[in-house]
């Protein structure tokens, strides 16, 4: 099961995960009105889930946190406070879901239709998209406008480079998913 921050990671999700997760797994979002409202709910909404062999995955962006890691142990303080922690993974998309974008341009282009957007993945701004200050920010200025977070994440989900190692945040959220995975059948 997920839990997201806003609807916008849904829609990645669900053209991202049939991608490379088995068919043997199901999933699930729950999506929240932003990062306070996952806050405050978390706790509620994994204690109540019947299922012993759920996995749970939170994804919140680190927006304008000065530090990444205290958004996770704040997450996964109340995994634990849940009696959830043993089965819940904490992804932390660094300033925003968008690096993930950035991170593939080539995508974008093709996504969006907007010429010569993979050309600019080298300049020195884009080689590091989990540095850049605000994706979202920066994804409206390169396509001039036609990037919108949720139906844009919905045609990047299908065709984002699973390979591609330029976020490491992405790379780890792919990661931890995989391993999960192997968890979940490994018990079947």
């Amino acid at each position: 099961m997920f839990l997201l921050e806003e609807e916008s990671a849904k829609a990645l999700l669900e053209g991202l995960l049939p991608r490379f997760l088995s068919l043997e797994i199901r999933t699930r979002f729950i999506v929240f009105e932003g990062k306070q409202d996952l806050e405050k709910q978390l706790i509620r909404r994994l204690q109540r889930y019947a299922n012993p062999r759920a996995r749970f995955i939170v994804v919140r962006d680190q927006d304008s946190a000065p530090d990444c890691r205290l958004v996770k142990l704040k997450l996964r303080g109340l995994c634990r406070q849940a009696g959830r922690e043993a089965n819940s993974l904490v992804r932390i998309p660094r300033r925003e879901l968008e690096a993930f974008y950035i991170a593939d341009l080539s995508a974008v282009e093709q996504s969006l239709g907007v010429t010569g957007l993979a050309s600019r993945q080298q300049c020195a701004r884009f080689r590091q998209p989990d540095s850049v200050v605000s994706p979202s920010r920066e994804l409206a200025k390169l396509t001039r406008g036609l990037y919108q977070k949720v139906s844009s994440s919905r045609t990047l989900g299908p065709i984002l480079d699973l390979s591609n190692e330029r976020s490491p945040s992405f790379r780890n959220l792919l990661s931890g998913i995989r391993r999960l995975e192997q968890e979940l059948l490994g018990q079947a």
